[in-house]
């Protein structure tokens, strides 16, 4: 992956885009695309990483585009894949709306996200501190997120650069569905499905699998009662009957029993 520069002072040169963008759009459909996609992006907020999944309507996730990750690839996709997609915030908004757009992390994450076990274990063990992603329409009613990620010690996008990157949305997303539209195919014939991972036990109710679900993505007791449409009271109630269950203690010990 490679290093950040500093950040951009503001919109780049009107010619050099259009250089960079030419360069895209002739590279569509071959090995240079992402890398020519990357060098226009970086021209409007620098970030040191560029990846993709893709999800199908029923539910599974699959690799779109990790070719450059290396040894980050176990963090980054191998446990991914292997159940964490599910708690992933990106993957709740484009499942919920497939239109292409831009989305920031800031704009879809639960309220308590940076707390959550799911967010120490898993996201931070990533380094990314900061993403931006790009939602894009796949053939078989899939729909693609390619991120654009900050690492730490890299600082968040700032508030200039995120507002370039979404008037480039349109662009990007346009591109990214010609480049790979067709992927959800190649990925099912080269037999890469991924099976639908979700929180099951018999000893919960299917209410009390939805609030631990929830629970798990980072929402608060407040965020809870709102998605839920009760008191946060009634929210602690719940929270103690399924910790009583399981026999646990705490929010911890409850990703550990999903997640570990």
């Amino acid at each position: 992956m490679d290093a950040v520069s500093g950040p951009v002072a503001g919109d780049p040169p009107f010619g050099a885009w259009n250089a960079a963008v030419g360069a895209a759009a002739a590279a569509i459909g071959t090995r240079r695309f992402p890398d020519a996609l990357m060098a226009a992006l970086r021209m409007l907020a620098p970030a040191q990483m560029m990846n993709g999944f893709f999800y199908a309507p029923d539910g599974r996730a699959f690799d779109l585009y990790n070719e450059r990750l290396g040894a980050a690839r176990a963090v980054i996709v191998d446990r991914y894949l292997a159940g964490a997609f599910v708690l992933d915030p990106f993957r709740d908004a484009v499942m919920a709306d497939g239109r292409a757009r831009m989305i920031a992390m800031g704009e879809c994450a639960p309220d308590g996200f940076v707390q959550t076990e799911y967010y120490r274990l898993h996201y931070a063990a990533t380094r990314i501190v900061d993403e931006i992603g790009f939602v894009i329409p796949l053939a078989d009613l899939c729909v693609g997120v390619l991120s654009l990620c900050r690492l730490g010690p890299a600082p968040p996008f700032a508030d200039g650069e995120r507002e370039r990157l979404r008037a480039a949305a349109p662009v990007v997303c346009a591109f990214g569905h010609r480049h790979w539209f067709h992927a959800p195919g190649r990925r099912r014939a080269g037999g890469e499905a991924v099976p639908v991972a979700g929180i099951e036990d018999g000893r919960l109710t299917r209410r009390e699998i939805e609030i631990v679900t929830l629970i798990l993505k980072g929402h608060s007791t407040p965020s809870l009662a709102a998605v839920l449409g009760c008191a946060p009271n009634t929210v602690k109630v719940h929270r103690r009957r399924i910790y009583a269950k399981l026999g646990i203690s705490c929010q911890a010990e409850l990703f550990r029993l999903f997640w570990s």
